[in-house]
């Protein structure tokens, strides 16, 4: 950009300046109020729009809060993922302008004439709301109450408060509940991730580059001050990022080094848990969405927050597709809009009567929806498939032969490959009939390393009868694999009062190096899945170096994503700075015999029996 264009464009933004001001308008059956000011604990004001209905009175308010800039059109700002969706669910679109579509937040004209203000929020430091970014920050979380709270009292506003939203949206609402904001009634956390180590920055101990890179595309391209960089509302025409340009030195003042914190705190210390929930305190009514295909971000805190939560009143959904489709879809929103009718509302309708539990079972070709009333299902048969490497075959009984002892160079009962290799796998033999699998798994092994650490992707899979393998559309990558999990060996201690046999936790407070040689067990655990595995199907186990490849050819690309889609999406492991060759280019060893007895834990569902 050269000086002459540089000048114009702040001049341009000096007068925005000088004329944004919080304005209302009537347009499209609402009442908007744009860039409303919203002043935090500490003097910073916040801006939000805020859509209502025209007619005089007060409503139950459903507000997000987060980083994308409330001002940009999910058109814009994310074009690959909304023309698939729509093209491919039309039901989508249907019935809006799509004007006030943004990304990861409700329609307001789809919400605002079932009698619902609809808030949205930029945080601080994004979007039109100035400041310093510090995501999931005690700060922040702070900043949600305060907004949460202010809409409480607005004389449009009944007093009632639900948070809804997609995945940051999802998120910060687990750690909001945690301080128990008064007027909070109701939220919906559709594919939010809950414990900041566990579910997002270090999976089993290892690094994920995922919000490094995130942050990149994402946040730093609707900072507050980012001028054009953010685009301009296709609404009003004004800046998202708000009415001034700052030179990108005070830009990177405004924000945190993202990824070098989460870089600088390898356990799970006092800075991830002032970012995650605390699970007693979270008592507020939740509807909880999860996303079977959404390894690496998106199912785990849905199941956990579930099971764990104080809340007397909840509910637990999972299904499957792109991690933003089923919000937006008439099955998604009706949903939501069922759930907050009945808290938000007060209307008697049949939500008092919806089971606990609502799984779109996976199947090879198709989702049939069944009602549940646990998580997990109490009749699931836990099932153990032994790892024999004769063969390379998943069993029902243990292999035979003595226990390994000493190094692993010279353990009899052994397959070894390279460290950050695709590792080996392990088939059943074709199913003698349709079996279902649904629910958390865990993976138990017996390794050792010629260095002193270790990392060990473990990879549920599904082959069809002439082995080739089946794959399903994931929350973000469109071949992704049944199940995953982690563990970084020296990361192996468990907290023995939260593990459970399907559900190993470790506390990844300290590490414990591995001497070269030396045999140790791992116990691993793989995110919540659902699939039913037809008859002549294999289930199979790959015990890996690195992340899983899906071996059938790229799966494109999206425009918000920095890598190419080829199995796990953006949620990868492959830091240098985390994995140094040396440490982690060695050779891992899988130990069998005696009391090693390396084994894959499943839940297997057995059929209803139908009524007589």
């Amino acid at each position: 950009m050269s000086s002459l264009e540089g000048e114009a464009r702040m001049a341009q933004a000096a007068g925005e300046r000088e004329t944004r001001q919080p304005r209302s308008e009537i347009r499209d059956g609402m009442c908007i109020d744009w860039d409303t000011p919203i002043t935090m604990d500490d003097g910073l004001v916040l801006r939000a729009d805020v859509f209502r209905p025209i007619a005089e009175g007060r409503y139950p308010v459903i507000l997000s809060y987060g980083p994308y800039a409330k001002g940009l059109a999910f058109q814009e700002g994310y074009p690959s993922a909304w023309t698939r969706m729509v093209e491919q669910h039309p039901d989508v679109a249907a019935g809006s302008s799509n004007l006030y579509q943004s990304w990861e937040v409700v329609d307001p004209e789809k919400w605002v004439p079932h009698d619902y203000a609809c808030v949205r929020v930029d945080s601080r430091g994004a979007g039109c709301s100035p400041g310093f970014i510090d995501h999931f920050s005690p700060r922040e979380t702070k900043d949600f109450y305060d907004c949460i709270e202010w809409a409480g009292v607005q004389h449009w506003s009944n007093g009632k408060v639900g948070l809804n939203g997609i995945s940051y949206y999802g998120i910060n609402q687990w750690h909001v509940a945690s301080l128990q904001p008064p007027h909070l009634a109701a939220m919906c956390i559709w594919e939010g991730a809950a414990d900041w180590y566990r579910d997002m920055t270090h999976h089993g101990g290892i690094l994920s580059t995922f919000w490094e890179n995130w942050y990149d595309m994402q946040v730093k391209t609707v900072q507050y001050g980012a001028g054009e960089r953010g685009k301009r509302s296709r609404v009003h025409g004004e800046l998202v990022c708000g009415p001034e340009i700052l030179p990108e030195a005070e830009l990177a003042k405004n924000r945190s080094d993202f990824g070098g914190e989460i870089l600088a705190h390898p356990l799970d210390d006092a800075y991830h848990r002032a970012r995650s929930p605390v699970w007693s305190k979270v008592k507020v009514p939740f509807l909880s969405a999860a996303n079977w295909g959404g390894q690496g971000l998106h199912p785990r805190g849905n199941f956990e927050g579930y099971v764990r939560a104080a809340s007397k009143q909840k509910w637990l959904e999972a299904h499957g597709i792109e991690h933003w489709t089923h919000f937006y879809t008439d099955y998604g929103r009706n949903l939501q809009l069922r759930f907050f009718d009945h808290f938000l509302h007060g209307k008697t309708n049949d939500w008092d009567k919806q089971p606990p539990v609502l799984l779109q079972v996976r199947h090879v070709d198709r989702f049939v929806e069944r009602a549940e009333n646990e998580w997990p299902l109490k009749r699931t048969k836990w099932t153990k498939l032994y790892l024999d490497p004769a063969g390379c075959v998943l069993t029902d009984k243990p292999a035979k032969g003595k226990p390994t002892k000493g190094k692993a160079t010279k353990a009899k009962a052994a397959i070894r490959f390279a460290a950050t290799g695709d590792g080996v796998t392990f088939l059943t033999s074709p199913l003698a009939e349709d079996t279902e699998i649904t629910g958390p798994s865990a993976l138990k092994l017996y390794i050792s390393s010629s260095t002193t650490d270790a990392d060990i992707f473990a990879v549920l899979r599904v082959f069809s009868p002439d082995l080739k393998e089946v794959t399903f559309q994931g929350a973000i990558d469109p071949h992704t694999p049944v199940g995953q999990g982690w563990l970084r060996a020296s990361h192996r201690a468990l907290d023995k009062k939260l593990s459970l046999p399907y559900r190993p936790y470790h506390t990844h407070a300290k590490k414990q190096p591995l001497k070269p040689g030396e045999v140790v067990p791992l116990d691993i655990e793989i995110w919540p899945t659902s699939i039913v595995v037809p008859a002549g199907y294999r289930i199979a186990l790959s015990v890996r170096g690195k992340d899983y490849v899906y071996p059938g050819g790229s799966g494109g690309r999206l425009s918000n994503f920095k890598n190419e889609l080829i199995g796990c999406g953006p949620f990868l492991h492959d830091d240098p700075r985390d994995r140094p060759p040396g440490l982690f280019d060695g050779v891992t060893a899988l130990h069998f015999g005696g009391a090693a007895r390396p084994h894959l834990l499943l839940p297997i569902i057995p059929a209803r029996k139908k009524a007589k």
